[in-house]
């Protein structure tokens, strides 16, 4: 049995998740504020819930990271980087100028399945995180309309990944291409992944043990924030 949690439970050691039938899981119930949601990502906990079902909070073992020095470009993405370089009449990244359409953005079906589990209670909590200097996005433009994008919190120097969406080839790729690159010149090293896919295997990122994560991200939550959000070119 996993504790159930009101608006003022903390949570549960991560030691405490549950490591058969929904490994990982850690704790029901409580709420979305931007409060609870920092003190989940300060304990390495992150939500993960569909429509019905109660907020579950939840604490992988092992947990899916990507190394900033190891995120991998692509021949055709980085064609695709210069391109973006050359035509800057057309094509621009953003960070922070539509948060909300990101996610929204995300959260829209998918041509291969009926959508994510980004709920408006989500929106409403990581926008509120964003108000306060927490969850950033990093969003690719194509002559003024919004074509790709990723967004996350960023803590000190840990960034959690949250989804990325793209509208147009490489879409996504592209401005996590900028975001990595810019955080990797901040001082972040890793970005928590959350769930081990393919696709993010593809990129560079590797499973790690949760102690080993827990470890990192302890040293980095307590560092600065980061304060001046602004693209720079991945090469």
């Amino acid at each position: 049995m996993i504790p159930w949690l009101d608006v003022n439970t903390p949570f549960p050691d991560v030691s405490e998740a549950l490591t058969t039938d929904a490994p990982g899981l850690l704790a029901a119930g409580a709420d979305l504020s931007p409060q609870r949601l920092l003190a989940a990502y300060q304990r390495g906990i992150f939500p993960w819930f569909s429509e019905g079902q109660p907020i579950l909070w939840w604490s992988t073992d092992p947990r899916m990271v990507l190394r900033t020095a190891d995120f991998k470009i692509s021949d055709s993405l980085r064609k695709t980087l210069k391109k973006i370089a050359r035509d800057g009449e057309r094509w621009e990244v953003r960070f922070d100028s539509a948060f909300e359409q990101v996610m929204r953005a995300c959260a829209a079906p998918r041509r291969d399945g009926p959508g994510t589990w980004i709920s408006e209670d989500i929106i409403a909590g990581y926008s509120g995180l964003h108000d306060q200097g927490f969850a950033h996005s990093s969003e690719l433009w194509l002559d003024g309309e919004l074509v790709g994008g990723a967004y996350g919190v960023s803590i000190g120097t840990m960034f959690y990944g949250e989804s990325m969406f793209a509208r147009v080839t490489d879409g996504s790729k592209v401005a996590l291409a900028y975001l990595v690159h810019f955080l990797r010149q901040h001082g972040v090293q890793l970005i928590d992944c959350q769930q081990e896919t393919g696709h993010l295997a593809s990129l560079g990122a590797r499973p790690i043990p949760r102690k080993d994560f827990i470890a990192h991200l302890q040293n980095s939550i307590v560092m600065p924030q980061i304060r001046d959000w602004c693209p720079i070119a991945p090469f």
